[in-house]
């Protein structure tokens, strides 16, 4: 599957999109849901969560296994999807509209660290 080339990635599989306010929506990727497998439970953190960049701060637990999200870069929680912690399933029909929370990153937070489409897919194949 081809990853959307308007949003930026992580290592470990998480996307991320740049809003117009500037936070960062967050998700994971169509490889790690297809890893996962079925999802059937999403532990979102906390709004007002301050977190470190690369800090575990969600879990989505599948048929399969359960996996850390980290958070692509430091700042505050300002909204998680209460609608997906619902539905995890609808995580893997559309893992990029599926997102799981929205941070307001901290001053300094520079997207173009992250990776772009073409070398997360180099990364991750």
């Amino acid at each position: 599957m081809k990853h959307p080339g308007n949003l930026r990635y992580t290592a470990t599989h998480e996307w991320v999109r740049t809003e117009s306010d500037g936070t960062l929506t967050v998700g994971i990727t169509h490889h790690a849901q297809e890893a996962l497998g079925d999802m059937v439970f999403i532990e979102l953190p906390e709004i007002g969560r301050r977190l470190a960049a690369d800090e575990n701060c969600a879990v989505v637990e599948s048929v399969k296994a359960a996996s850390d999200v980290y958070a692509p870069a430091a700042g505050e929680v300002v909204a998680v999807n209460e609608a997906l912690a619902k539905t995890p399933g609808e995580l893997n029909k559309d893992p990029y509209a599926a997102w799981l929370f929205r941070l307001k990153p901290a001053a300094g937070f520079d997207a173009g660290k992250l990776l772009d489409a073409a070398a997360y897919e180099k990364s991750s194949s």
